[in-house]
């Protein structure tokens, strides 16, 4: 602190600091993606032809095709992340109890971390990478983004996830059936009426 004041610099104010320094990361975030630099090369996809008993796959993702050789052990969540190198979609309990994890596999939400990946063969799966861009967000997205339904960021592409299964699920009108319908989904970070007051913008539009 005594550095700033002999820079003449005033006091750093920390909601100015981390809007600042927080938008791109949050961003990154919701929208499950950072932009590449021209020289960045992609991240490369893990290879499992090699291993033992691996099987064919195809799986639809974001609406591309990827035909894979796995391991049949494999969950959705790990073939996502670790195999197609998809991974806004994260890793949290590994056992179906927090949400982060969440996809869409034929519109429907899953829990990616308890699903074999050869149980989805063929089937449409969307991640938050799929959902919209930085430059053409989902409303939902742009809503976590107007009502900070974020702190840490880790749970918000599963949070985003469900509530976008949510517009299509029978979720009754009040904030207590949204609280219900999003129950599965964990922030630790305790940003949950802010979460549930993006949701809510977006079914009024809806």
């Amino acid at each position: 602190m005594d550095d700033y004041k002999q820079s003449g610099l005033s006091d750093p104010n920390r909601r100015e600091f981390l809007l600042t320094m927080g938008s791109g990361a949050a961003a990154a975030v919701i929208t499950g993606c950072v932009p590449l630099q021209a020289d960045e090369p992609p991240a490369p996809v893990a290879d499992q032809s090699n291993v033992l008993g691996a099987v064919p796959i195809a799986l639809r993702i974001n609406g591309k095709d990827h035909r894979l050789r796995i391991d049949p052990r494999t969950t959705l969540l790990d073939c996502i992340r670790e195999t197609v190198a998809f991974t806004g979609t994260k890793k949290g309990c590994d056992h179906g109890q927090c949400g982060a994890c969440t996809v869409h596999v034929n519109g429907r939400r899953v829990n990616s971390c308890l699903s074999l990946a050869l149980m989805h063969d063929g089937e449409e799966i969307t991640t938050i990478e799929g959902l919209g861009t930085p430059d053409a967000l989902h409303p939902m997205q742009a809503a976590f983004l107007a009502h900070d339904g974020y702190q840490c960021g880790y749970c918000t592409s599963g949070q985003i996830m469900s509530a976008v299964a949510l517009l299509k699920e029978p979720c009754g009108p009040t904030d207590a059936d949204v609280k219900e319908f999003m129950s599965g989904n964990i922030c630790r970070c305790g940003a949950y009426q802010n979460i549930l007051a993006a949701i809510q913008e977006v079914r009024k539009h809806a």
